[in-house]
């Protein structure tokens, strides 16, 4: 709790010079990776938005020297929101503070979406089937997956910060790999664009349901972002205990009662919503 409340307000580091993007990045050609990602594209978004990042929704964010310089890691954080610009925020703070690529992890939805799926594809999200992830491990680079998934997209406000539904692929990935996993408490998002309900009525490309936002934009809420402490699920399990369903449930329910107490001392050390 100390670690918050020094650090919540203060600003992120500026981003160390560019190297670990780099050497993450595997061309398989014309200057796209095999995923469709291409450097070029995610930094004109991240350039772009960086009025919106640091004047909008005033990003601060702690502990991100927690998170690995090198190698393969697993960002775990909670979800909320009318639209994920959680995950969005997540990449742009990760890039100045630390300069690696963060790999959105999407729902299988995303790509039946025209135009959307490839522009997601092209800054670097990922669609969540296990071997997609398990190569991007391999390679050794950063992925951010939240489990919650679509059920985390418009949770009512009254639920905002509860963990919903919680998918264990994260942790049986993180054992299989011997890949760390940081837990990502993200304060903000599920209060700047609040949600009144879902309309099930359209399933077009698969979509699950379309949320009604309260307001057409989101709100200029200051966002928080804190970093906690690498979890190492392999250390003390055999080397086949990705293969054991309880072994990896009870992995999962580890890294959500991480997550849970860091949502809750991030909430205690917040200010304010508008500070």
């Amino acid at each position: 709790m100390r670690h918050l409340r020094t650090l919540a307000h203060e600003p992120s580091a500026s981003p160390p010079p560019a190297g670990p993007s780099q050497r993450e990045f595997h061309d398989e050609g014309h200057g796209f990776d095999v995923f469709g990602y291409r450097p070029a594209a995610r930094r004109w978004v991240l350039d772009r938005g960086r009025w919106l990042f640091e004047h909008y929704f005033r990003i601060r964010s702690s502990g991100a020297n927690e998170i690995p310089r090198t190698g393969p890691a697993i960002l775990v954080a909670n979800h909320g929101g009318a639209l994920p610009i959680d995950a969005a925020l997540l990449c742009g703070d990760v890039d100045r503070a630390t300069g690696r690529v963060v790999r959105v992890i999407a729902d299988r939805f995303i790509p039946s979406l025209p135009v959307i799926s490839t522009w997601f594809a092209r800054i670097g999200a990922v669609v969540g089937t296990h071997a997609n992830v398990a190569r991007l491990l391999e390679r050794g680079e950063l992925i951010a997956i939240f489990p919650e998934g679509a059920a985390g997209i418009a949770k009512p406000v009254r639920d905002r910060y509860q963990l919903r539904e919680w998918r264990v692929g994260h942790a049986e990935l993180a054992l299989r790999h011997r890949a760390p996993i940081v837990p990502v408490a993200i304060l903000g998002a599920e209060e700047a664009w609040p949600v009144l309900g879902r309309f099930r009525g359209f399933h077009r490309f698969g979509v699950p349901f379309l949320p009604v936002p309260l307001t057409p934009l989101p709100l200029p809420l200051r966002h928080l972002i804190f970093y906690g402490a690498p979890i190492a699920l392999h250390d003390g399990l055999p080397d086949d205990a990705a293969d054991d369903p309880l072994a990896v449930a009870h992995a999962a329910a580890r890294v959500r009662g991480a997550l849970a107490e860091l949502l809750h001392d991030a909430r205690l050390a917040r200010a304010g919503r508008f500070a």
